[in-house]
């Protein structure tokens, strides 16, 4: 079988439109990168101390379903490729170079050697094999509770260094899948050691070992000194949940902790007129989007959905929750800063018409409107209360707001519960991600399409993008007719594009915000956060 240099002939898959997404955005304290100092190399030892705005439920790489999670995941294990800085290529992690077969159906990659785990308590630190790949992402093709590898058939060990990736049919996005937090490498002996346990002791290859894991509180790492990759500059690392934006801008004004993920609102200018902190921004590429239920309830009729949707005003909800700046209205289920956003389709959107949202909602049998619910995290409780108030005074529907914390917010949306819910996706450039995620039938079940939308066209479009070619320009003219039939179903309201932000204490040197919301201590692209004692 031929094969062919997956850096030449992917090149254009992993071109993306961020040029410049590392550039400062608004406020004169605002940058993309903490402050470097300038007396020389980095300092070495101390505790860092991150604030994360919402709890995480767990650290198994097959269960996590939220980006908390995987800020903490990232730490403590590898994937096999991982994202440059500015998204705009794939480069070795685990895997030092890779090949993809002609036929787009094979992958073969080769590891890195000397590779150790961290030591647990059913292995002694031993060295990563292609077994544990196998293990690992076999796995994760059988059991990921949000689909992260779907499409691999097999995993074939070629040797101790060397493994092939199958797929059933080919997938485009391949490479892009492989660097999610849920295709880490762990070591099988731990994961069957501990069974449902596993994810309290976690095990992997990262730069940080866990110590401790406070449910609801914090999580305490250390230093793996085996690490394969430079030597952490940092000896401990302490991530936080706090999900209350007041409690995390005064931690971070106290000193309590040196970075807070996800600031928002008044606390944006709080920060940045602080002269010991900096307000760290990326274009990003996160949404937020309210689900209408597809499958049963009054949303179930797209009347209704279209009705609900003329009904809201969507830049009044932005501009009230984004008082000091961090989102603009998103109008496609696409960020801006991924390659397949089409301006153009932006005049499908329903526009606001409160008149002809009555008329609508009417025709579909509800002229006196409904008592239903929404369901949010606390930190979509703004977007949820604008959205209620609008909607009783335009259609004379009763939004009841439940406010989940978010593990049980993930259930009950994933299973197809909530009437409504708000929620945010941050994930890559590619479309994949967003579209076949959130919209295919096959993710019916899943966080990303709780709403239970299906149309089998998007799903032939959807599959068609990375099945049938590996060029860029060819696979955005198929998402964009995909999104022409998303649109014209109005299956759900888009609210928001939103920023990627952190507010950091200036002692903290080497910080980056990533337009993905990863958190990056060290990283294979270079980053190596440092803190000044």
């Amino acid at each position: 079988m031929k094969k062919l240099n997956v850096r030449k002939s992917l090149l254009l898959l992993f071109l993306t439109l961020l040029i410049g997404v590392l550039a400062a955005c608004g406020g004169n304290n605002e940058k993309s990168t903490s402050t470097d100092e300038k007396e020389g190399e980095a300092t070495s030892g101390g505790t860092l101390n991150i604030g994360l705005s919402a709890n995480a439920k767990t650290f198994d790489p097959i269960k996590y379903t939220g980006v908390y999670e995987s800020q903490v995941m990232r730490q403590m294990g590898d994937t096999l490729v991982v994202y440059n800085k500015d998204l705009s290529d794939i480069i070795p992690s685990l895997a030092t170079e890779w090949n993809v077969s002609e036929d787009m159906l094979v992958y073969t990659f080769k590891l890195r050697e000397g590779v150790k785990f961290q030591k647990g308590q059913y292995q002694d630190g031993r060295e990563m094999t292609a077994e544990d790949v196998k293990y690992s992402l076999e796995r994760s093709a059988k059991e990921s509770a949000m689909n992260r590898l779907s499409g691999v058939t097999e995993v074939k060990v070629l040797s101790d260094y060397e493994v092939e990736i199958h797929l059933a049919t080919p997938n485009a996005a391949l490479l892009a899948m492989l660097t999610d937090a849920g295709n880490i490498i762990i070591p099988k002996e731990e994961v069957e050691g501990w069974g449902d346990n596993f994810s309290e002791h976690f095990v992997g290859t990262g730069p940080f070992q866990l110590t401790e894991w406070k449910k609801d509180q914090e999580v305490k790492l250390v230093r793996h000194d085996n690490y394969w990759g430079d030597k952490p500059n940092v000896e401990n690392l302490t991530m936080k949940f706090i999900s209350d934006q007041n409690m995390m801008t005064n931690a971070l004004r106290s000193g309590d902790i040196d970075i807070a993920m996800d600031v928002k609102g008044q606390n944006r200018e709080i920060i940045n007129q602080d002269s010991n902190l900096e307000l760290l921004t990326n274009p990003g590429l996160s949404i937020v989007y309210l689900d209408l239920n597809n499958k049963v309830g009054p949303t179930a009729d797209k009347r209704v959905r279209e009705a609900i949707y003329m009904a809201t005003n969507v830049e009044e909800i932005i501009s009230g929750v984004n008082q000091w700046g961090g989102g603009d209205v998103s109008y496609l289920p696409l960020p801006p800063g991924s390659w397949g956003y089409d301006q153009s389709l932006v005049d499908m959107v329903p526009k606001y018409n409160p008149e002809e949202a009555k008329k609508l909602l009417a025709e579909a049998g509800y002229a006196d409107g409904f008592k239903t619910e929404i369901f949010v995290s606390e930190a979509r409780v703004p977007y949820a209360t604008i959205f209620q108030s609008q909607l009783k005074k335009n259609l004379n529907i009763d939004v009841e707001i439940k406010v989940l914390e978010w593990g049980t917010y993930s259930d009950t949306v994933a299973k197809g519960n909530a009437p409504m819910n708000i929620g945010g996706w941050t994930w890559y450039p590619d479309p994949y991600f967003f579209l076949y995620q959130l919209f295919h039938t096959n993710q019916i079940g899943a966080l990303g399409n709780g709403k239970g939308y299906s149309n089998p066209e998007v799903d032939k479009l959807l599959e068609r993008a990375v099945s049938e070619t590996v060029v860029q320009e060819e696979r955005a003219k198929l998402y964009q007719e995909a999104l022409k039939l998303i649109l014209a179903d109005v299956p759900r309201i888009e609210l928001e594009a939103t920023q990627t932000v952190a507010g950091v204490n200036k002692k903290v040197q080497g910080f980056e915000v990533s337009a993905d919301n990863s958190v990056q201590i060290v990283h294979p692209n270079g980053t190596n956060v440092s803190i000044t004692k």
